[in-house]
């Protein structure tokens, strides 16, 4: 679908999703500082059970985590005494400073990000991003992604805002920073849950991503080495559970995005809204 450049875009922005969407091919940045937080308290948690909360912010996350049962009682078990309040602000203040230093490692650009970007300004399409981070991962990350070219027109982090995924707060502050006042008529892309519910709460069209993103969880290269079979087993999983939490389309990755977003235009100018 061409826009015509000189109206507004029948889809005049697309909100996005940073770790695993835009960048860091299977979010791997914060599961190593995840597990290392707990393993400082005596708590081995393993690299799925890091991942499960994915989307939350970071300190929810931790919070999250605390209350999984199987860490509870390990936690419990190590200290005499389920965790605290106390105990989730002294691990999320040792979080950040490792969170900050992990993405210096993990903010490649996804294959086709770029190219998908720059055709959406092509277009005249905003571009928005949000993510779990707080205000200094984000500040990290978008200097270690603008120096290998990529770059939202406006990011929220989870600290800019009363409340984090999946409430709709960060999508629609990002809209609101584009210039947009009607959301139904845009796109958030995530590649969680949380993540997922944020846009459909916003009132957005909302596309899950699978492969590059949490619920696969597997770098490129492991992704690449895996059988057919296994692939499309992961796949279909994240997939499904994408749709299940509501996402009206799904894709591997944003390399896909552009047929998804052509159908939602073509669905808008039938008088469908999200």
């Amino acid at each position: 679908m061409n826009d015509n450049s000189s109206a507004e875009p029948v889809v005049p922005a697309v909100v996005f999703d940073w770790a695993g969407t835009l960048v860091d091919f299977g979010s791997l940045g914060p599961v190593a500082p995840f597990r290392s937080v707990f393993a400082d308290e005596g708590v081995e948690i393993t690299y799925e059970e890091a991942r499960g909360p994915m989307g939350l912010a970071k300190r929810e996350h931790i919070a999250a985590l605390t209350q999984e049962p199987r860490i509870e009682a390990a936690w419990t078990s190590a200290k005499g005494r389920p965790p605290r309040d106390v105990d989730i602000d002294r691990m999320y203040d040792r979080f950040i400073p490792r969170q900050v230093n992990a993405i210096q490692d993990h903010a490649t650009p996804i294959p086709g990000v770029p190219a998908v970007l720059a055709a959406l300004r092509r277009r005249g399409i905003r571009v928005g991003a949000c993510t779990g981070y707080n205000r200094p991962m984000l500040k990290a990350l978008e200097e270690a992604a603008r120096e290998q070219g990529l770059y939202a027109d406006f990011s929220v982090c989870a600290d800019d805002v009363p409340s984090g995924r999946p409430a709709p707060d960060m999508a629609l502050k990002a809209l609101q920073n584009l210039g947009i006042t009607h959301p139904n008529r845009c796109i958030k892309v995530d590649d969680t849950t949380p993540g997922i519910g944020e846009g459909l709460a916003a009132g957005m069209w909302t596309i899950g991503v699978t492969v590059s993103g949490n619920e696969v969880g597997l770098s490129e290269r492991d992704w690449s080495a895996l059988p057919d079979a296994e692939r499309t087993r992961l796949r279909e999983a994240a997939g499904r559970k994408h749709r299940a939490a509501g996402a009206h389309d799904v894709i591997d990755s944003v390399a896909e995005l552009m047929p998804c977003l052509d159908a939602i235009a073509k669905r808008l100018e039938n008088g469908e809204r999200p």
